[in-house]
């Protein structure tokens, strides 16, 4: 998703800098734009760096599974706002994003999202398949909805799992690749009764989340897992979703004949 983003700016003539995470960032994709390396917990390298790169517009992308404090490399630039560093990290993923965003924003920086920058990324309303919901499915993907929007508070996940009205799963630690894997696992061990080819993965962001982050992802990787879930499709919240291979992911949906449709909510 970083390179996508940075691919769509590029395109448009705008020249990204990428900031990346060692231990995290992938090497080779990061290494045709112009980046520089930080560890997690150089608040202070990160601020010098963007100023040095005259970057006022930072947009935070990419996974990170939440480190151990043994894993971070504190420097002066964050023991200087180690208190709100710290209560950005007792909460939960969003809330350590958005944490840290506020920190970056008093210092004169200007925190902006996906859907700002590139908005070709992100999915459309309507059917984006071949294959449509039928009334069981749309049934599952407005029973999905509401059980995000009940989790939403909890900072839980941003995926649900609803089989013929049955919440089956819903997105923890695991992500969204761990709950389809769960969900195989259960119809493998016939904890699921249901045919394959019913069911919805239902994915959108939490109630009230700052939708500059963390916002639900998919491609094609979640549509080969959703079909080797046995589910009927993928319903995601539309224009708060991104996918950073479209092309592809509706291919792989069409091959395996699952729909995938943007919903409003």
């Amino acid at each position: 998703m970083p390179f996508a983003v940075a691919e769509s700016l590029m395109a448009r003539g705008i020249k990204p800098v990428l900031f990346a995470l060692r231990g995290v960032c992938d090497q080779q994709r990061v290494a045709p734009f112009r980046h520089h390396w930080i560890s997690v917990g150089q608040l202070g390298r990160a601020t010098r760096l963007f100023r040095a790169e005259g970057c006022r517009d930072l947009v935070f992308i990419g996974s990170l599974v939440r480190p151990a404090l043994s894993e971070i490399r504190l420097d002066w630039g964050t023991l200087r706002v180690l208190k709100q560093v710290w209560a950005a990290f007792r909460g939960g993923d969003d809330h350590l994003l958005s944490g840290i965003g506020r920190v970056l924003e008093r210092d004169g920086f200007r925190m902006v999202g996906i859907s700002e920058v590139a908005p070709d990324l992100l999915v459309p309303d309507g059917h984006l398949t071949q294959m449509i919901p039928d009334a069981s499915a749309a049934a599952d993907i407005a029973r999905g909805q509401d059980v995000l929007r009940a989790l939403g508070p909890f900072d839980v996940g941003q995926a649900a799992v609803v089989i013929d009205g049955h919440v089956v799963a819903i997105e923890d630690i695991e992500g969204t690749d761990g709950l389809l894997a769960r969900i195989r696992e259960l119809r493998a061990a016939g904890r699921i009764r249901a045919a394959a080819g019913r069911g919805v993965l239902v994915k959108g962001p939490k109630s009230g989340q700052d939708l500059r982050f963390d916002l639900p992802t998919i491609g094609p990787r979640t549509v080969e897992a959703a079909a080797a879930a046995g589910l009927a499709g993928i319903a995601v919240a539309a224009g708060k979703t991104l996918s950073a291979e479209p092309q592809a992911m509706i291919q792989a949906a069409d091959a395996k004949c699952l729909f995938i449709v943007g919903v409003a909510g």
